[in-house]
């Protein structure tokens, strides 16, 4: 079902679906005889949102061999090398001295609970509330403890997120780590460039911020194409292309040039390469050079 304005929905609906895929990834990547990554609370949350093609994706059941996107191996490396990156940049802004974060559309990560945070740092997760709930429910049962000061942000980034934000303790006096992982091409265009000014409104000198650097072929109809097959092939009712957003749109990175940011452009060939991984031709010639994008505010 496509994209309406004041859409909601869980992990198990709509764009909260992709969340939830992004976590079966994940398991299954962790599950694998010599993981390339570990994320110890995916599988179960994943099999506690329920949705039987993602626990399918989770146990390898839903891979094709020798599909670019699709195959177990490839699979893998891909969700390998997205959470490495931003695994680092957090990595690399706590070694920095940084001690506030944000994660904005949090979904079903778990880096508060799994990454090694310096003492004093503080996690600020911002989404849904139904999403927020479930996950905190879920990994409290699990006896799952954060690695950090959680604090959690029940909004929809359409709402005065920003507000809400501050209200939870947030202080934009201080320099922040922001991440949007797999957000911005769930956004309308406008919607986007008011994410990152509002971003910079509330960072303070020596922040940073990680997202996706989308190449203009991102959006194309040959790339949708390939998405809606992808996700048949994979077995669910939701056709990931009826959930993006099309139509002109600043990059990030020129955006955020323009609001006195710093921009490193990664694409995703020099990803894979910094870990030994050969990029897939064909993802090469869809995606052109759609990457990852960090960003720092001097």
């Amino acid at each position: 079902m496509a994209r309406t304005d004041g859409d909601t929905w869980d992990l198990a609906t709509s764009v909260g679906s992709t969340a939830t895929g992004v976590a079966a990834t994940r398991a299954l990547a962790t599950k694998q005889p010599d993981p390339l990554i570990d994320d110890p609370y995916a599988d179960a949350l994943v099999r506690a949102v329920g949705l039987e093609h993602c626990i399918k994706l989770a146990d390898g059941e839903a891979c094709v061999e020798g599909d670019p996107m699709l195959d177990l191996h490839r699979m893998c490396e891909q969700i390998a090398v997205r959470t490495w990156f931003f695994d680092d940049f957090f990595d690399s802004a706590g070694a920095d001295g940084v001690r506030q974060a944000v994660i904005l559309a949090s979904g079903l990560d778990t880096r508060a609970y799994r990454l090694p945070w310096p003492a004093g740092t503080v996690v600020f997760e911002v989404d849904q509330p139904q999403v927020i709930d479930f996950k905190t429910r879920t990994l409290a049962d699990l006896g799952a403890q954060p690695t950090a000061e959680r604090r959690t942000v029940a909004i929809d980034l359409r709402d005065d997120w920003p507000a809400a934000l501050r209200d939870a303790g947030f202080d934009p006096e201080k320099p922040t780590a922001w991440i949007a992982e797999g957000l911005l091409i769930y956004l309308p265009p406008e919607a986007q460039d008011r994410l990152l000014d509002n971003i910079t409104a509330l960072s303070a000198p020596g922040s940073r911020l990680a997202t996706e650097h989308m190449d203009d072929r991102m959006l194309s109809e040959g790339v949708t194409k390939r998405v809606s097959e992808w996700s048949k092939r994979m077995g669910t009712d939701v056709d990931l292309k009826d959930l993006f957003y099309t139509g002109d749109r600043n990059t990030a990175g020129d955006y955020l040039g323009g609001l006195g940011w710093q921009v490193t452009v990664l694409t995703s060939r020099e990803a894979y390469a910094g870990h030994g991984f050969d990029y897939p031709e064909e993802m090469a010639e869809l995606m052109g050079d759609s990457g990852y994008l960090s960003a720092h505010l001097k």
